[in-house]
C-alpha cells in the first residue's frame, strides 16, 4: 500500500479516467490526441471501455494523458 501513495491512478477506475478526459477534452480532441477508432467513430463510454480493457497499449496512452492533464 505504501508504494501507491504517489500513484495518481490509485483508486481511479478506467471509467472515471475516461469520463474525466471526455469532460476535459471532448471526444473530438481526445480522438485527435489518441488515434483510436472508438474515440473517432461513433464514440461512447461503453464501447471505449470495452476496447481499452482489451488493449494494453491504448489503455496506457489514456492513463498517461489523464496523469498529464487531469490528475490533481
Amino acid at each position: 500500500m505504501q508504494n501507491q501513495v504517489n500513484n495518481p491512478l490509485h483508486g481511479k477506475t478506467l471509467e472515471s479516467i475516461l469520463n474525466a478526459l471526455v469532460a476535459h477534452f471532448g471526444w473530438k480532441e481526445l480522438g485527435d490526441r489518441i488515434r483510436i477508432n472508438c474515440f473517432n467513430d461513433n464514440p461512447s463510454i461503453q464501447s471505449s471501455l470495452k476496447f481499452l480493457r482489451k488493449t494494453d497499449w491504448a489503455r496506457k496512452k489514456v492513463e498517461d494523458l489523464y496523469v498529464e492533464h487531469c490528475a490533481a
